[in-house]
């Protein structure tokens, strides 16, 4: 995939305004982290260049000055909301964040614990971060809010929330995932510290919708593409072209709650210190886009991407039919089909040449590789065979997997482990493909070019086990099915 984006320049131009947004303020600056700190695939994916740990590396640079707040809701931690892009839950996953956090030299000092009302899960919870030397503070909720600023903006209000004590001129606070409070926890802490002489400020570190490419880039389609279940609008920012005369994007939510926002800071400080949504932002990647065409591509794809993944969450009870109806949208207004994805047309070509399901993998220089389903191998360890062979220069007519191999394999699933389908999953396939490599040097070939499939495209033409999905995306394999299942009797 072509370069679209300068990570480098990203990098230093993305710390260096988060220092003068610091200055500006004087004292103190809340930053408002949305999105992923550390893993954001989605970022990389419609931006090809863009690190997945770009933020975490910019952060590092700023690290002698700032200190991370990990916000979460109590009903979340009450109700074990999961992550579903890990499948952990959230009190499980702010664990996780702050040992990660911590490794990578980041100085994470408190949890706030949001909206809480007295959950009889949280003393387990907090007894477990303060054994990892993590201060744990609880907001609670507000009658009238967001709408009732007098109440809001008075010692009944954010007045009767825990102060965070914090050391540094950068707070970051960020949190597992949505709905977990972390404006709510940045404004609190603004009335916290103006009461106590603290010149304190608030902005808001969104990498998407980039405000300063156009509303209907595909590079922002696809972030409506990756929101698609939480309804967000990607918009022109009303107050922003007011104020300045200047077109630029935000999304529906927080041009919604800007007015209350304002009316919250000049309660707080008398005034309000932005004109707009976008004055709040501190994100740079807009600037930073130096190929606009392969940017354009890569998101075109990722909108393809998200229509399936929308489709099987759908026949899984876990969308709505208007999730989907949005995604079919955001395609037509890109102007693309799913077959602008290659994989598409060769996996179901392949699937109706044989009559049994079909997978497609693109490698990296654009070479379509087929699977087919057969007695010995599901169509995904065939493609993934397929695949390694073009890519170590190996004949197609070479057996890697002695069937003496994969039989004892088979009658184990089948005789002792009770599945009915014989048929190799692609963890096993590499196994048996390793086993072979001791002695096979074709095996062992083949099991090199495993690293290169690294970013490649794969289609099947039937719902993936949850086996193989797991190993593709270990493989860095971005995978879309066909929202039906095949047929597991053959």
């Amino acid at each position: 995939m072509k370069i679209g984006f300068d990570n480098q320049k990203y990098l230093t131009m993305q710390s260096e305004h988060i220092r003068e947004r610091i200055s500006q303020f004087g004292d103190k600056l809340y930053l408002e982290f949305g999105g992923k700190l550390f893993d954001d695939y989605h970022a990389s994916r419609v931006l090809p260049g863009f690190a997945p740990d770009s933020k975490l590396q910019m952060l590092l640079q700023l690290a002698d000055q700032a200190e991370l707040i990990i916000s979460i809701n109590a009903a979340d931690i009450e109700r074990n909301k999961v992550r579903h892009d890990l499948g952990i839950t959230y009190d499980e996953d702010v664990l996780r964040l702050i040992g990660v956090y911590r490794s990578k030299g980041l100085y994470v000092s408190s949890v706030v614990i949001t909206r809480y009302t007295g959950q009889a899960s949280i003393p387990a919870f907090q007894a477990k971060l303060e054994a990892a030397d993590v201060k744990v503070y609880f907001h609670y909720p507000i009658e009238g809010y967001p709408n009732n600023v007098n109440h809001i903006v008075s010692d009944e209000g954010y007045g009767k929330n825990d102060y965070v004590e914090t050391t540094r001129p950068l707070v970051i606070v960020t949190a597992p995932g949505p709905g977990s409070g972390k404006m709510a926890t940045c404004l609190s802490q603004l009335y916290h510290e103006n009461k106590r002489g603290v010149k304190a400020g608030y902005a808001k570190f969104e990498t998407f919708p980039i405000w300063n490419i156009p509303l209907k880039h595909p590079v922002n389609l696809a972030y409506e593409a990756a929101t698609a279940d939480l309804n967000d609008v990607n918009m022109i920012d009303p107050f922003h072209l007011e104020a300045y005369g200047v077109t630029t994007v935000n999304y529906n939510r927080d041009v919604e709650i800007y007015p209350v926002l304002a009316a919250i800071f000049e309660g707080i400080y008398g005034e309000c210190p932005y004109k707009s949504p976008t004055d709040m932002g501190v994100n740079m990647a807009g600037n930073c886009i130096i190929d606009d065409d392969a940017c354009q591509e890569a998101s075109k794809q990722e909108i393809i991407r998200r229509y399936y993944q929308s489709m099987n969450r759908f026949v899984h009870d876990e969308a709505t039919k208007e999730e989907v109806y949005k995604q079919e949208l955001l395609m037509q207004q890109a102007k693309i089909t799913v077959n602008d994805r290659p994989v598409v047309p060769a996996a179901k070509d392949k699937a109706q040449a044989t009559e049994n399901p079909a997978v497609a993998l693109e490698l990296p220089d654009g070479t379509i590789i087929t699977g087919k389903t057969t007695d010995l191998l599901g169509a995904t360890s065939a493609a993934l065979l397929n695949a390694v062979k073009a890519l170590g220069g190996i004949a197609d007519s070479v057996h890697l997997i002695s069937p003496y191999y994969i039989e004892p394999i088979q009658d184990l699933k089948t005789r002792h482990l009770g599945s009915k389908n014989p048929r190799l999953h692609t963890d096993e396939v590499l196994i048996a493909l390793s086993m072979c490599a001791v002695t096979d040097p074709n095996a062992r070939l083949a099991l090199e070019q495993l690293p290169k499939l690294q970013g490649c495209q794969l289609h099947s033409t039937v719902i993936l086990s949850e086996v193989d999905q797991k190993t593709l995306k270990h493989l860095g394999i971005d995978v879309t099915t066909e929202a039906v299942y095949g047929n597991r009797s053959k």
